[in-house]
């Protein structure tokens, strides 16, 4: 058995939540609402959302393989990797592991929690170096934070590495695959059951274009999942991000055809992008984006603000160096970048 109660930090497993009205009727029919001193004009704004956001999970559950039970839905992604740290790690005491370079929130909500963060490189070709990855962990490193498709690299990790950091780590193995519907890798969320410490983040802002939305994901077993309802806010999303990912997940076909036009699009982009003249190397990718190395990034960063066009510089992070992380936008956009790079003179 995996022993998940001894990662828990001990305040979180006495931890007592916080009853809200709702969840106190469940599954008793009712019409009378005079429980949770709302105003009984302005339905159904008035009315507080579903704390769970079962009917929601109940649609997203079969799109993504999983059980309604084995879901969080949360306020972004940014909220889950936060819980994870409010559950697992005790300020001052544990420490996460994760890749470099990585999504920057890792570390940031690392230190907002007062957790040690332990950063360890990717090789030169940006996938992990298991040994080290294992040997940066002790007796307190309660989490590793893996990527993949990795950003700002684009890449998939191996899934080979994936499972032997699972398989090898005793503590909670995070993957977040924000970009994965870009990707022809099977996703690790397909794998709860093997897998009991792992908890698999996505998104509805990448693929599904509902970035403002504000609604994240993570999948994991009905265990881990019900710590992370345990110690979230009652209310974290509200009625009006539930309804509009309920019509999101109406809308497939149209998801589907975005997807298509952003592969191709990205297919065209890449080889388009590395015949520019001050483009040493883009580098493969499984997401909406790509890695490009240029000569003088900064200097062509700020250029391309002056053509109205931005892209993210990420020259100041480790194995980037003069490096720009570029999306893939719609046909038009694709061919002003282009277009303003051809122009562009050292």
């Amino acid at each position: 058995m995996f022993p998940l109660t001894s990662l828990v930090r001990p305040n979180i497993q006495a931890l007592k939540p916080y009853s809200c009205a709702r969840d106190e009727f469940k599954g008793k029919d009712a019409s009378v609402f005079l429980d949770a001193n709302e105003n009984p004009y302005n339905n159904p704004l008035n009315r507080y959302p579903d704390p769970l956001q079962e009917e929601l999970k109940a649609k997203l559950a079969p799109m993504k393989d999983v059980l309604p039970g084995q879901i969080f839905l949360g306020n972004g992604s940014d909220e889950a990797i936060d819980l994870i740290y409010r559950v697992f790690c005790e300020p001052r005491v544990d420490n996460v592991v994760a890749i470099a370079p990585t999504y920057g929130m890792y570390q940031v909500c690392a230190d907002i929690n007062d957790v040690e963060y332990r950063a360890v490189p990717l090789t030169e070709q940006f996938q992990p170096d298991v040994d080290a990855l294992l040997a940066a962990t002790d007796g307190h490193t309660k989490v590793i934070w893996l990527c993949s498709p990795n950003n700002p690299t684009g890449n998939c990790l191996e899934p080979a590495a994936i499972q032997h950091v699972l398989t090898d780590f005793e503590g909670i193995v995070v993957v977040d695959e924000a970009y994965s519907d870009f990707s022809d890798k099977q996703p690790f969320r397909t794998q709860l059951a093997k897998y009991p410490n792992i908890i698999v983040l996505n998104t509805f802002s990448k693929l599904w274009a509902s970035a403002s939305i504000r609604l994240g994901m993570a999948f994991a077993s009905a265990d881990i999942i019900a710590l992370m309802n345990k110690v979230k806010y009652p209310y974290n999303v509200n009625l009006l991000t539930q309804e509009k990912a309920a019509e999101v997940l109406a809308d497939m076909p149209r998801i589907a055809n975005w997807r298509a036009i952003l592969l191709r699009e990205r297919a065209q982009m890449l080889p388009a992008f590395a015949e520019l003249p001050v483009c040493s190397k883009v580098y493969p990718t499984d997401a909406n984006f790509f890695l490009a190395r240029v000569v003088k990034a900064d200097r062509i960063y700020q250029y391309l603000v002056t053509r109205g066009i931005i892209v993210r510089n990420r020259s100041q992070v480790q194995l980037c160096n003069d490096c720009l992380r570029i999306t893939i936008g719609t046909p038009q956009e694709n061919n002003a970048l282009l277009a303003a790079m051809r122009q562009y003179r050292p």
